[in-house]
């Protein structure tokens, strides 16, 4: 049986001090037919050094492309563009792979059709010495993205459907309930159907993006961890959020819900929506509320 080509694609920007691990994941894999897809953002550390001499230990394809730095969904685009595979797998730079992850996210996407996407659960990694204020709390809420949505697993396998919007848990915390992209499997031809992923998001974009596939496939999500997530503070997250990029990311989330989720959302949220940015529906809302008085 010929194995379908996953792409595993790397955005990076002087990832030097993790990205070795996270290349050794990928050659740990069990699955075969793999291409690496870099693409580096200008990096001023010795990062295309190390891929250069990583290059030279594996046998599948290690393609580097350089990237003229316009923000991260700029740079995750410009790898999926470069990719060839039927499959694209996100790793980032500090992030590892369990040795069985490509095989097993293949497998699944391979015996069902309706599914666009695929994810895993997680596991954290500490740096040594890292630490903010309230980490054992949000450790405790984010270590199982889909905690609160009781699941039913069936072979260690759930798949959900459009039907999530309409769940109470929909729009409470965590607001990303299928995983970071270094946790996701997806299918490179849903990309003509849902688009790349949003470059005016900094926080964001990696649910809204899942969430754009759920519109139109089912997601499916293997409850064991595949992946191990690091946590530290040279992070994206933790610069953004350094630079207030989350703020104004919620901002435009609530916006894409109103213009693009309102019909699938449950009527509670969609009565939320339509009060706080549809005029007309403000001024319904109003005089009923006065002729009651």
């Amino acid at each position: 049986m010929i194995l379908p080509l996953v792409s595993i694609c790397i955005p990076t920007y002087n990832g030097f001090l993790y990205l070795n691990d996270a290349l050794e994941s990928v050659k740990e894999q069990n699955y075969t037919n793999i291409e690496v897809i870099i693409s580096d953002d200008t990096s001023k550390d010795n990062t295309l050094e190390l891929v250069k001499e990583f290059k030279k230990k594996v046998a599948f394809p290690v393609n580097v492309y350089h990237h003229k730095p316009k923000g991260i969904g700029a740079n995750w685009n410009h790898c999926i563009r470069k990719s060839n595979g039927k499959y694209i797998k996100f790793l980032f730079q500090d992030d590892i792979l369990l040795p069985t992850c490509v095989e097993d996210m293949v497998n699944i996407l391979e015996a069902n059709d309706s599914v666009g996407l695929v994810t895993s659960k997680r596991s954290f990694i500490m740096d040594e010495n890292y630490t903010f204020a309230g980490m054992d709390e949000w450790i405790e809420n984010f270590k199982d993205l889909q905690r609160n949505l009781n699941l039913k697993f069936e072979n260690g396998l759930s798949i959900i459907d459009k039907g999530l919007f309409k769940s109470n848990e929909f729009l409470r915390s965590p607001l990303n309930k299928i995983g970071e992209p270094s946790v996701i499997m997806f299918r490179k031809e849903v990309i003509g159907k849902v688009g790349y992923f949003r470059e005016d998001l900094h926080q964001i974009l990696d649910y809204e993006f899942c969430y754009r596939i759920l519109k139109k496939q089912k997601i499916a999500i293997i409850n064991k961890n595949l992946v191990k997530f690091r946590l530290h503070a040279m992070q994206a997250t933790n610069i953004n959020r350094g630079l207030n990029e989350d703020t104004g990311d919620t901002i435009k989330y609530q916006k894409i819900l109103y213009n693009e989720y309102l019909r699938y959302l449950n009527k509670y949220n969609r009565i939320h929506f339509l009060k706080k940015y549809n005029l007309f529906y403000r001024l319904y809302y109003l005089i009923k509320r006065k002729l009651k008085i």
